[in-house]
């Protein structure tokens, strides 16, 4: 239904009011991000180790002799024979911040738990810049909970997001109005919905002081909107993020039929 027409005054009068509602939620915001920065933080001993372009890499390499580090737990397992489409359309968004980010102290990558040459054949196709680590082998991605086991899908004792998950099949991945989302996915990504569903979305913040690694903030599902540009500028347009199910493509991949 097409929205009311009015005069030029009139829109500038509801223009305004709702202006003075997005400042209120700009200074929210900006409160909620320095409560961000004032969580405490957690020492991490564990050595984790990750295969990179450069080699062998520890948490701490990762930091690329900068003092903090994000990491954007980009989903794409060992059986994915694509990065999944979701994270895709975010990577688009972030990748031309790194070099930004890098200017400012803060090293921002990805990592995936598919080997390292899935990842950078990918990389490639996709033409992204950002350093992308795998996981492969390592506890990284479940201790900080973006991958899960089979046995936790069947037990229904997965904890993503803060809070225990409906147990499978049940169980979606939160999304905005897309509740097909799972299904799509896995197809698009070359696997099953229950492989696919066993990585999960998630951003993670640390930072080195001393030689110490601490890990000072993490974030998934729908905490992830932010950091996904497209749905920012959807969020502006006149008809909002008006969408009914999986629409989105990989960038390379709409013309295709």
């Amino acid at each position: 239904m097409q929205n009311q027409v009015v005069s030029r005054d009139e829109w500038l009068a509801a223009r305004l009011g709702l202006l003075k509602q997005e400042k209120e939620l700009t200074r929210r915001s900006d409160e909620l991000a320095r409560r961000r920065q004032d969580l405490p933080w957690v020492r991490i001993d564990k050595e984790y180790r990750f295969e990179t372009g450069e080699g062998s890499a520890s948490l701490a390499d990762l930091f690329k002799g900068r003092s903090q580090l994000l990491i954007y737990h980009f989903m794409f397992g060992p059986d994915y024979t694509a990065g999944c489409p979701s994270c895709s359309a975010i990577a688009d968004g972030f990748d031309r911040s790194v070099v930004h980010l890098a200017n400012h102290d803060v090293t921002l990558a990805a990592v995936s738990r598919a080997p390292l040459a899935k990842l950078q054949a990918y990389k490639q196709r996709m033409g992204w810049t950002f350093p992308w680590a795998s996981s492969f082998g390592s506890d990284f991605n479940a201790d900080f909970n973006v991958s899960f086991t089979e046995e936790q899908q069947r037990n229904g004792t997965i904890d993503y997001n803060y809070a225990r998950e409906t147990p499978a099949p049940a169980a979606e991945i939160p999304s905005r109005s897309t509740p097909d989302g799972a299904t799509v996915g896995a197809a698009m990504s070359g696997t099953d919905r229950a492989t696919y569903t066993r990585e999960r979305p998630g951003m993670s913040a640390f930072a080195l002081e001393d030689g110490v690694i601490y890990h000072t903030y993490s974030a998934y599902s729908r905490g992830l909107d932010g950091l996904w540009g497209m749905y920012q500028w959807l969020d502006r347009a006149p008809k909002g993020r008006n969408e009914t199910g999986v629409w989105w493509r990989r960038r390379d991949e709409y013309n295709k039929g």
